[in-house]
């Protein structure tokens, strides 16, 4: 809940920031992720900065690789949900007063495996000390075909929700990382965990969606969160089905054992997984796309005329204790 006084992160950016990107309409009013600019004749860039805090966004003593590898695919996910493929990034890195080289050495190899792993160089960027904890910004581009890069906007009624890969396992892989899931096997924990620290970017599949996706987002605050973020800025309403969202054998063991764990699979985020919506006419297109690509998806709602989010269980509304994260 934000504190009194001050407003959620959305309304802030709509408030403040939203009036200084008007005449630019790449910005898309600020309502995705993403920025459009035009390249060339033939291509776009679609451009996505992120900032990741230790202690916010990774654990405080996660290894330097696994941090540079976080805070570069949180951006590649992005990328993914505009359709793009990934080009080149910019690294600011505002490092702590008692940083050492070692420190340095073990992140800039995590970050070197990661651009051998996605295709993608680093162009540019900043280095600070600061007083504060160790924060890493990282602007990615991607190219995409003219005109053709994916928002969020798009959806129109009738269209149908998908979400690729599993869902909670981010928010669950959290709690594993701090020792609360002691229902759990070793192994399941550690999938959770693994999850949790290292996203996997969906970036094999994100292109593929050009011309069959009408809107798109990743699911970084939560899955109810990202698609009520498509639903907003398509002006519909939408609706989940939480007993077709699909789980990953240990989330699935993890609900089961405690079934008030739905709302961090629901609402948690950092699955980094991709949420669209498509027109029934172009499910097999979808399904081809990802069969291409080797990435499960799976059919969880609708998009309706109307506004808001609706969680459904067997059919029947059902209570969302937890929408998403949220920054204030």
């Amino acid at each position: 809940m934000a504190r009194r006084g001050r407003i959620g992160e959305f309304e802030l950016i709509a408030r403040y920031f939203a009036p200084l990107a008007r005449t630019f309409k790449g910005a898309g009013n600020l309502q995705s992720d993403n920025a459009f600019l035009a390249a060339d004749p033939r291509h776009d860039l679609v451009v996505k900065t992120d900032t990741v805090v230790a202690g916010v966004h990774f654990l405080a003593d996660e290894s330097p690789q696994r941090v540079a590898a976080k805070a570069l695919r949180v951006c590649l996910s992005d990328l993914a949900a505009g359709g793009a493929m990934p080009f080149v990034y910019q690294l600011s890195l505002a490092l702590p007063a008692r940083w050492t080289e070692k420190w340095l050495a073990g992140f800039a190899k995590g970050l070197a495996a990661d651009q051998r792993r996605y295709a993608i160089v680093l162009c540019g960027g900043d280095t600070v000390v600061t007083p504060g904890p160790l924060t890493v910004t990282i602007t990615a581009f991607g190219r995409v075909a003219r005109g053709k890069g994916i928002g969020r906007g798009g959806a129109r009624a009738g269209d149908e929700l998908w979400v690729s890969g599993t869902v909670g396992d981010g928010a669950l892989g959290l709690l594993a990382a701090k020792g609360r899931l002691p229902e759990l096997t070793p192994r399941q924990r550690a999938f959770l965990d693994d999850r949790y620290r290292l996203p996997q970017p969906r970036t094999a599949l994100g292109h593929h969606l050009v011309g069959i996706a009408t809107a798109m987002a990743d699911v970084s605050d939560g899955l109810l969160a990202d698609a009520g973020h498509i639903a907003d800025a398509s002006r519909l309403a939408v609706t989940v089905e939480r007993d077709d969202v699909p789980l990953s054998a240990a989330g699935r063991a993890a609900v089961t054992a405690d079934p008030r764990l739905w709302a961090n699979v629901l609402g948690g985020g950092d699955d980094y997984e991709l949420v669209l919506a498509v027109p029934p006419r172009k499910r097999s297109a979808l399904l081809g796309a990802a069969r291409a690509a080797g990435i499960a998806v799976t059919r969880i709602g609708r998009f309706t005329d109307g506004s808001g989010v609706t969680l459904t269980a067997a059919g029947r509304a059902a209570a969302a204790p937890r929408k998403g994260y949220v920054h204030f």
